[in-house]
């Protein structure tokens, strides 16, 4: 009962352990192991502190905000008032360069300074907010723009206050705040050189600085929206770490009683990191094997030097695991315990995350030495029962539940004159029965049990001998028949009731060894069909390669056979000498074909090195908008050609950390094939979004589609999808490959939509992090 129990509870908390030992294990420094405390214990040490520097950040990183927007912000209000006078100035000296012009070519009226005004307000970027005025040579207003029309025939020394220098220096002035009514304007003003008139333009400060205002406002109110949510989010990470620790003291109660149930039970847990070479065992598979428990980890080496080399290659499992060829184990073999005694373990584990980069075996190991010494004493048995029947003087005879012959032993067969063919294992009863001898007598004796126990005869025998036979029915349906030599019986009635007692206790020795022998079979049968199935995947492998390369070879015979027979004719110069208009054509035909068979090799070289692990990514921060655009560029051209939209939406500030030219072979691949099974007129759509810690790029056309029995075999390297709608296109076939298998180098993942007649949606999916991925 204890071993059961180990055997539920290990099952069923054996990820949780496999993530805190993972925590837990120490790190090797030089030829030592060094043992390191459990990572949550370290951790629960930490958190004091952690609450108190927590809250300091928060503060510190609300001031440096706040800092920060406020230099932000005076420095542009600067540049906004800087931009307003310089316009100003401008404005202002560009009219009075146009009155000058005017007032040279005769008195100007009224429309005409209107229509100066005009001109200048036009081409000087001048707002309906900005005031224009055109003054005689006593500073009446002779003409303005609208916004100062109120202004007209009034002086401008009654308008502004502390304008005076102004008035006198007029550009060399510069612009000035002066005061129209209650506000303060900004003003530039521009005499004629003749002093014959002068212009003014001006600006209100509240109409300059209403932008900055806003932006001031809205900063304000991000800036109290932030503090909030910090405070908040300080809130829940106070309550949250209440009950991780309350989490922790559960778990620390479960582990214990965890480890005394694997302990009782004589069950170990064990984690192999095969990237590593390195494993970790439970406590209690320390214990299960007689050594010293410890937290470091063990390497690859020492574990095997304690399997006994016989029944366990770990090397080749290793490699069978890291090759993916097998995701789960089962195994039974032998290790040496601390008291150099070998043990029997049955170790049962699989792979914990099977789309992982770095492989895990995590599993059980149970003592199975008693089990294992009562199978070999059973077989010992089943020999010895054998040999028993055969050797006995009665005879023997055990039928199944069908009432088929099982075996018998060589008595039975002289008893009723039967010879080798009679009596071949699987034979009907009845057949068998109409084969034998006839007796002379037989009557049915009496049953105590009643019908149901079975029937007993006694049988004169031609050789005049008397047989007591009795039929007994086994557990599982069959008929046992025993045939004992009576013929002393009636003077030896207790010598045959001693005969029976033996019978009996033979049967129910046999039943045992037909019930193991039973477990065996189920056993190779499971065996059996683990091997088909290993079998069928290694076909399905074989017959895609196959097609692949049948695929191919027509793929590359067409260009090269264009390739050699326009080269042919030109060289001969069947049409003429070189130079004519034909031969223009078959050199762009060999060209067009070169580059296609440049482009499929190109394909397949990639593919290669990819499943060969010779493609090593180099991640450097790309910004995504421009490289997007450059690789629609490249498509543009065939898309044009078809009348295919294409259309993108990405952010101008979106950076991802990756390998440039790997995304640019994934989307100009995915864009490609989008374009190729788009038909006339048709639409292709591109849009990159961060989502959870990725850029997800997806594009979607308006094409042909996929079969939804096809979807499953897209993106296997060497697979093609053939329908009627895409089966006139020419490729390799491993643009999907290449480009799913690019994704997964850098931890993302390529998904496929599609409905057939009606468009595809491919979306890859790239972590933006930068943590680096190990060379492919």
């Amino acid at each position: 009962m204890a071993k059961a129990d180990a055997w539920n509870a290990a099952e069923g908390i054996m990820h949780a352990r496999h993530k805190v030992a993972r925590r837990a294990r120490g790190q090797l420094t030089g030829h030592a192991r060094m043992i390191a405390a459990p990572a949550y214990r370290q951790l629960l040490a930490a958190e004091p502190i952690l609450k108190r520097l927590i809250p300091i950040l928060i503060v510190i990183f609300l001031i440096i905000v706040a800092g920060t927007r406020c230099m932000s912000l005076l420095a542009q209000r600067d540049d906004v008032e800087r931009s307003a006078k310089g316009l100003l100035g401008l404005a202002a000296g560009h009219l009075t360069h146009a009155m000058s012009v005017a007032q040279a070519e005769g008195e100007p009226d009224r429309e005409t300074f209107d229509a100066l005004i005009s001109n200048v307000a036009l081409y000087g970027s001048i707002s309906s907010r900005h005031v224009m005025v055109v003054t005689d040579d006593r500073f009446v207003i002779e003409a303005a723009t609208p916004a100062g029309t109120q202004w007209v025939g009034r002086s401008l020394e009654t308008v502004l206050s502390g304008a005076q220098p102004l008035f006198l220096f007029g550009e060399r002035a510069g612009v000035m705040e002066v005061r129209v009514g209650d506000k303060t304007w900004y003003a530039a003003m521009g005499i004629d050189d003749s002093r014959l008139g002068a212009a003014l333009a001006m600006i209100s400060q509240d109409d300059v600085f209403a932008e900055w205002n806003k932006a001031v406002t809205l900063n304000i109110t991000l800036f109290v929206a932030t503090a909030g949510v910090l405070i908040v989010i300080l809130y829940a990470y106070f309550g949250q770490a209440a009950r991780a620790q309350a989490a922790d003291r559960l778990y620390l109660e479960a582990q214990e009683r965890v480890d005394l149930a694997l302990v009782r039970g004589r069950c170990g847990l064990w984690d192999w990191d095969m990237v590593r070479g390195q494993m970790y065992w439970s406590r209690s598979m320390y214990e299960m094997l007689g050594y010293e428990p410890s937290e470091a980890m063990l390497s690859f080496g020492a574990v095997a030097e304690i399997i006994h080399p016989d029944d366990a290659d770990l090397f080749e499992l290793a490699n069978r695991i890291v090759s993916r060829e097998v995701g789960q184990v089962d195994h039974v073999f032998r290790m040496r315990n601390a008291a150099g005694q070998w043990v029997w373990i049955r170790a049962k584990a699989q792979v914990s995350d099977p789309d992982a980069p770095e492989v895990h075996l995590i599993g059980i190991a149970v003592d199975v030495t008693e089990q294992r010494t009562l199978a070999q004493r059973s077989e010992t048995a089943d020999m010895r029962l054998r040999t028993a029947i055969e050797s006995i003087s009665e005879s023997f005879v055990l039928w199944d539940s069908r009432q088929c012959l099982v075996m018998c032993n060589s008595k039975y067969k002289q008893d009723n004159g039967l010879c080798d063919e009679d009596i071949i294992p699987g034979t009907p009863r009845a057949s068998v029965e109409e084969r034998m001898t006839a007796p002379v007598h037989q009557r049915r004796l009496a049953n105590p049990n009643g019908p149901s126990g079975g029937a007993t005869y006694e049988r004169q025998l031609v050789d005049g001998r008397w047989l007591q036979v009795n039929e007994l029915r086994t557990r599982d349906g069959g008929m046992v028949s025993v045939g004992a030599d009576i013929t002393q019986m009636k003077l030896h009635q207790e010598k045959l009731v001693d005969s029976e007692r033996r019978q009996m206790a033979t049967i129910h020795d046999l039943s045992l060894a037909r019930k193991a022998e039973g477990e065996r079979t189920a056993e190779l049968v499971e065996l059996n069909r683990k091997y088909m199935k290993e079998t069928e995947r290694a076909e399905a492998a074989s017959r895609a390669k196959s097609e692949f390369l049948a695929n191919m070879s027509h793929e590359l015979r067409t260009p090269l056979n264009a390739i050699i027979g326009f080269s042919e004719m030109m060289q001969q110069a069947y049409f003429g000498p070189l130079g004519s208009d034909k031969y223009d054509e078959y050199v762009k035909d060999i060209h067009a074909s070169g580059s296609y068979l440049l482009g499929v090799i190109n394909d397949i070289l990639d593919m290669s090195k990819i499943e060969a692990g010779q493609f090593s990514i180099d991640r450097e921060g790309i910004d995504l908008h421009p490289l997007i655009t450059e690789t629609v560029r490249v498509v543009a051209l065939q898309a044009a050609e078809k009348s295919i939209t294409l259309d993108t939406k990405i952010s101008n500030q979106m950076v991802l950390h990756a390998d440039r030219r790997a995304i640019k072979q994934i989307v100009i691949n995915l864009l490609s094939n989008a374009v190729k099974f788009t038909g006339q007129g048709g639409h292709i759509s591109l849009r990159a979004r961060k989502v959870a810690g990725a850029v997800m790029l997806t594009i979607e056309d308006t094409g042909c589609g996929i079969p939804k029995d096809a979807l499953k075999k897209l993106g296997r390297p060497f697979e093609q999808v053939q329908n009627q709608f895409s089966k006139n296109h020419t490729g390799s076939g491993l643009g999907l490959a290449i480009s799913r298998s690019l994704a997964e180098l850098h931890g993302g993942a390529l998904k496929i939509r599609s409905t057939e007649g009606a468009g595809t949606i491919v979306s890859v999916r790239i972590p933006v992090g930068k943590k680096l991925k190990a060379a492919a």
